[in-house]
C-alpha cells in the first residue's frame, strides 16, 4: 500500500512557490511605496541620514521594489529568469546588508535595523530555491 501523497497544489504550483510568490508581490508593493515616499518625506524623517544617501537609499528602495515584482511575476509562470532574477536579488541584498552591519561600504542609508531581517529573509528564500524539486520546476542544473 502505498501511502505517500502528492503535493498540495495550487494552478499547478506547490504551496511553496505561491506564498513565496505573495510575500515577493507584497515586498516588492510595500519597497515601491516606501522608496516614493522617501523621496517625498521631509528631510526630517527617521531614516534620512542625509540629503544625497536618502535620495540614494529612495531610489535603491524604489528599484528593488519593481526587481522584486518583476521576478515574482516570472517564478509564477514558472520562468528561469524568474528563478535567477530572485536569486540574485537575495545574494544582493544578503551582501548589501551585511557590508551595512559591518559598517562597511554599502548602499548608502540603508538601514541597519533592517539588515537582519532582510538577510534571514534573503537565506530562507535562497534555501527554498536551491531545493532540487524547485531547481527542476525551473530548469535549474546542479553544478
Amino acid at each position: 500500500m502505498n501511502t505517500k501523497h502528492a503535493p498540495v497544489t495550487y494552478k499547478g504550483r506547490n504551496l511553496g512557490i505561491v506564498a513565496l510568490v505573495g510575500i515577493q508581490l507584497l515586498v516588492g508593493f510595500i519597497h515601491v511605496l516606501f522608496g516614493f515616499w522617501l523621496l517625498s518625506a521631509p528631510r526630517t524623517s527617521l531614516f534620512s541620514t542625509g540629503s544625497f544617501a536618502s535620495d540614494i537609499y529612495s531610489f535603491y528602495t524604489i528599484v528593488f521594489g519593481i526587481v522584486t515584482l518583476v521576478f515574482a511575476a516570472g517564478l509564477w509562470m514558472e520562468k528561469r529568469w524568474g528563478w535567477l532574477g530572485t536569486v540574485t536579488v537575495a545574494l544582493f541584498v544578503i551582501a548589501a546588508d551585511s557590508l551595512t552591519l559591518l559598517d562597511l561600504p554599502s548602499v548608502p542609508g540603508i538601514p541597519k535595523f533592517a539588515g537582519y531581517g532582510e538577510i534571514t529573509y534573503s537565506v530562507v528564500v535562497l534555501l527554498y530555491l536551491v531545493q532540487s524539486h524547485i531547481r527542476v520546476k525551473y530548469q535549474i542544473s546542479k553544478t
